[in-house]
Formats: C-alpha cells, structure tokens, sequence
C-alpha cells in the first residue's frame, strides 16, 4: 500500500466511526485517494456517496445534506480552483452554524510555491470563516499515518458540531477545512478478486487501501469501532457513563486557569472517589491531598511500569512535566481528558475520551470501586519519596533549594505567580508538601518567558492575599520596565524573587546542556548578561534585598508585602543538571526500598 492511499483509508475510517454518513465527492487527480476510499466505503455500506461535476454545487449539496441530518458532511475536492469554488458554500455555513467539513487534496510541500500545475495557497484559503483548520502534510510512508490524522479528524468533527469543551464556553458549529497533501502515486495497489485477471484492466479488481481492515500495516482506529476521540455530542461518548468501572484509576491535575471548576474541587472529588491524585503545582488545591512529588516519583519507570494505571483522568491542561507526557503515552493506558476552556490538549494523540469538568466532579461517589492496594502503593510511594527528599535536601545555591524555602516560607494563603522555565519546574520537583493553603498561578498557554511580572503585578492587583512572583534572571530582565509604574498609578503590594544563574540556565537541564555540547553551550544558550540587578531595581525606585543565604531567603519570603519588593537569590548555574539528576536518584533508592 502507497502512503496516500493509506492516509486516504484512515481519514475516511475516522469520518464514519464519528458519524458521518454522507459525502459529497467532485472528482479530480489530487484528490484520487480520497475518491477511491469514499468508493470503497460506500460498497462496504457505511456511507452514501453523491459525485457532482462541479464544486460549487458540491459544495452547496453538502451544505444542504448537513443541514438537513444536523450531522457533518465532508465535501472532497481536488487542488487548486477547486477549493475556492467552494467559498460561497463555506460563508452560508459559516453565517448559519452548518457543520460542512471542506476536505480538500493538495500538493505536498516540495511543489508548493515551484509553479507546479493546479497550486495554489490553499491553508487559511477561507479565512474566518471557518471554525478550525488543518493543513495535514503528505506522509512519507505508510508507518508515518497514524493518531495524529485520526485525531485530527476528530477534531473536526467536533468543531464542526460545535461540541468543544468546556460547558458554557462551547463553540457553535460550523464549516472547518482539512487540507491534505497526497503525493504520488495517487492510485491504490489492485489486487485481483478470485477468478478474475491480473491485469490492471480488470473490472473486478478492488483497491487495497479501501479495505477497513486488511493487516497491510495501515493505522487502525480504536478495536471497538468507536472514534479515536469521543467527545459528548450526538452519537458521541455520552458524559452520563459511569467514572466507576476502572478501579485502578489515577487523576492528573493540571492548569484550569479561567475554568468553571477549580483545581481544589476536583481534588477533592478525586479524593472522594478514592483514586490517588498526581497534581502540577498550578491551582488552588490542597497540596497535602496530592502524592507529594508526584511529577518526580513518576521519573522511576521501572516503578511506575509496575504499578501503571488502567485509566488516567486528566482535568485541565498539563504542560509542565515529561514524566506525566509519559505516563500518558505508556502502552495499555486508557486516557480521558477534561479541559478547561472550548478544547482540549492531546499532543501525543492518546486521548479517547473528551468530557466536560463540571459534569465529572458532579457525578456522584457511592458506585466506585477503587483498587485499594493499588491506590495505596502510590500513596505510599509519594511519602517515601517525600521522606528522602527530606533526608537528602537539595544543598542551597540550587533551584530544588530555593524551591523548599518557597514551600516553607510562604505564609497561609498566599498567591504566588511563577514564571516560566526553570523556577516551575523547580517547584514542580521541590515544593515542600504543605497543607497550608497556597495558590499557583502562571501563563501557561504558551510558556513564555515575556511578561510575567506584568501579569504578577496585574494579579496582584485584584486581590487581599499575599502576592508574590517567583521568576528567573532572564523572565525579569524581558519584562522589567513592569516596574516603571506612574505615580497616580495603583502599585501592588508584590514580592518578587529573582533566582540569578546568570542567563539560560533552563537549557543546561536539556540536552543542549549535556557535557559533551559545553563547547557550544555559553554562547547561543547560556546568553549571560552580567546585569546588576541592585542598580535596575534602585533605578526604578524599587527594594532590592540580595538574599544570599537560605535564612536570609526564608526571611524575606516570610514578611508581608509591602509595596514591590525583589528578592535576588543566586544560583549556580552549573547545578541545575546534577541537581534534577541527584534528586531523580534518591526517589528512585526510596521506591526500590518499597519494591
């Protein structure tokens, strides 16, 4: 089988396993797999098949079958023209909610921009007016089809039926593209029906690639027919099914910033079921009902390959960890998703269910069947790796260090913004488990680095709790003119601590910070800059303590804000490597210890 063949097969299966049952197809060679996949769906009896000659009323009967089943109707194309004689289609779907998916065959990108026959720019060709677009590459072979195309038929789908998460935020329904490149061949292999001649003329032949099934190393969908992802809609994963049925269950917190439910309240109903809890420092929550460490006992593979659970339920967005990217990829685990604003995160396309957060933590606790023995073997795990973090403490002029005072230091109630890079993960690793209460914020959408001290001193703002930052050297140099703050302007009650390893010091616990790239490291990763942070902040009329100590740290942490106020701790950069690696060390000597 040719890759785009085997892409043409996939996208296709996905299509019906989420529901569709009509296409509309407007021939043409680009878009030939595609043709010969709806063809062979069609003989198979799971869809029904219209072909018109022109695009423009392709595109309208697609329209009109999507609006009168209330269900998505894909309109196949070929390159070129082609999708723009569609656009008249798009806009009246676009201005009435009409789920019409445009699936439009493209050039892959080796002819795009040469002047090749029939390209155009095709991605972004309908503008706002659709509700999400994809433009998929040709693939390389057929082992390169897989999850992502899947996925990214689901959604689609789901935006196309306005099914995005997140409760009142859901979208409304409307078109959306999916614009694939096919390169050649175009034509599936033939493999002859018994009785018939092997010649390529033959009538009876069929096209391999069209087959749902056919062990030629394809991607296949889920084993139960289902769609790759199910999400609550029509005929999609009904919200309503029991949480109860996996009792070896483990529930990942992460960002629910601008959710209608709060990180504390799906602990608590997490607790409540009686499933342990792994939780990103981001939220509100009670940190003395998570598995303390829980990002860092996940570094053990060995350990956490023992004792994997059947199901993961993950509520908002987690970013942070390559340890919880793991888990979630680990082979056999059944991974449901509930986000916190209209979609949700799945990068490594192992997401198969999509459900809305208030409906989970609203359902109720009475039914569940929990693997005690299990659940207690994480549990108990968190509070050994807590123990010889303890025992082994972080030696000071490390972040893991600096991290522990925070968790000490801080008092009841206090709201700390922590910038990207190091400083999270640091606490993400080293947080001391705490039952006071603590709320985590960050920008976590796109993990900048650019504008955290605005936004600490915006949220410090809008609030009595004390506020305080925590962000490293180079997150406060690119947003310091955050302090230049007028006269007659509000001015924060914020402290912020600045851990100073003297530039990137982030990429020294990637592999660019690998000894054997030091030669190249200083220069295009390192980026020191030498600046006196005592003279940038007296410049701005600013309280610079230099905290050069443990105690002095934990002193200046402790103290109410009182206007801003930076607190500069030195780092050493050379130690963030070993530090994380040393720390991964003495969890994995206390869970050995456990078995």
């Amino acid at each position: 089988m040719n890759p785009s063949t085997a892409l043409a097969h996939v996208l296709v299966d996905e299509l019906i396993r989420g529901g569709v049952r009509e296409v509309v197809l407007a021939p043409g060679s680009r878009s030939a797999p595609l043709a010969y996949a709806v063809q062979q769906a069609e003989r198979e009896g799971r869809l029904r098949l219209h072909v018109r000659v022109d695009e423009r009323t392709a595109g309208f009967l697609a329209l009109g079958l999507a609006k009168g089943s209330g269900t998505p109707v894909p309109v196949i194309t070929t390159s070129g023209t082609a999708v723009a004689n569609l656009h008249p289609a798009v806009l009246e779907a676009h201005h009435t909610g009409v789920p019409l998916i445009v699936l439009s065959a493209d050039r892959p990108a080796e002819l795009r921009g040469t002047g090749a026959n029939q390209t155009t720019v095709q991605p972004g060709i309908f503008g706002g007016a659709v509700r999400w677009s994809v433009d998929l590459p040709a693939p390389e072979s057929v082992e390169s089809v897989g999850a992502f195309h899947r996925t990214s038929v689901c959604r689609a789908l789901s935006a196309a039926l306005g099914d995005l998460m997140g409760g009142s935020l859901a979208g409304a329904g409307g078109p959306v593209h999916l614009n694939v490149g096919f390169r050649d061949p175009l034509t599936p292999d033939f493999v002859p029906q018994r009785g018939t001649s092997a010649g390529p003329s033959a009538r009876s032949t069929r096209p391999v690639g069209a087959q749902s099934r056919d062990g030629s190393g394809v991607h296949e969908g889920r084993a139960d027919g289902a769609p790759w992802v199910q999400v609550p809609g029509d005929g999609w994963f009904s919200g309503a099914e029991s949480i109860a049925d996996v009792p070896r269950t483990l529930v990942v917190v992460g960002d629910l910033t601008f959710s209608s439910v709060r990180s504390s309240q799906v602990v608590a109903w997490a607790r409540a079921q009686g499933f342990p809890v792994i939780a990103e420092p981001v939220g509100d929550h009670d940190r003395s009902l998570v598995i303390p460490h829980g990002p860092l006992l996940l570094t053990d593979r060995e350990w956490v390959g023992a004792h994997l659970p059947d199901r993961i339920v993950v509520a908002g967005r987690v970013t942070l960890s390559r340890a919880v990217g793991g888990l979630l990829r680990a082979e056999g685990v059944e991974v449901h998703v509930h986000p916190a604003g209209p979609d949700w995160a799945d990068p490594s396309h192992v997401v198969s269910r999509v459900g809305e957060l208030t409906e989970l933590i609203g359902r109720a606790t009475g039914d569940v069947v929990v693997d005690e023995s299990w659940a207690t073997s994480w549990r108990d795990a968190g509070s050994l790796v807590a123990e010889a973090v303890q025992k082994d403490a972080a030696p000071w002029g490390t972040g893991l260090a600096v991290a522990s005072v925070v968790g000490e230091s801080l008092p009841d109630g206090a709201q700390l913004f922590v910038g990207s890079s190091n400083p999270v993960r640091d606490l993400d690793l080293g947080l001391t488990p705490r039952s006071a209460p603590l709320t985590v914020a960050a920008n976590r959408g796109l993990a900048g680095i650019d504008g955290c001290l605005s936004t600490a001193i915006g949220l410090a703002l809008t609030t009595d709790a004390p506020s305080y930052a925590w962000v490293g050297d180079l997150t406060f140099l690119h947003d310091s003119n955050a302090l230049a703050v007028g006269p007659d302007e509000p001015h924060p009650d914020l402290t912020i601590l600045v851990t100073n390893d003297g530039g990137g010091g982030i990429f020294r616990t990637l592999e660019h910070g690998a000894p054997e790239r030091a030669d190249d490291f200083t220069r295009i990763f390192g980026t020191p800059t030498g600046t006196d942070f005592g003279a940038l902040c007296r410049a701005h009329g600013i309280r610079h303590v230099l905290a050069e100590t443990r105690e002095a740290a934990a002193e200046a942490l402790s103290a109410k804000p009182a206007g801003i106020t930076v607190v500069e701790v030195p780092v050493d950069a050379e130690s963030h490597r070993g530090a994380h690696e040393r720390l991964r060390e003495v969890a994995r000597a206390a869970l050995a210890i456990s078995g």
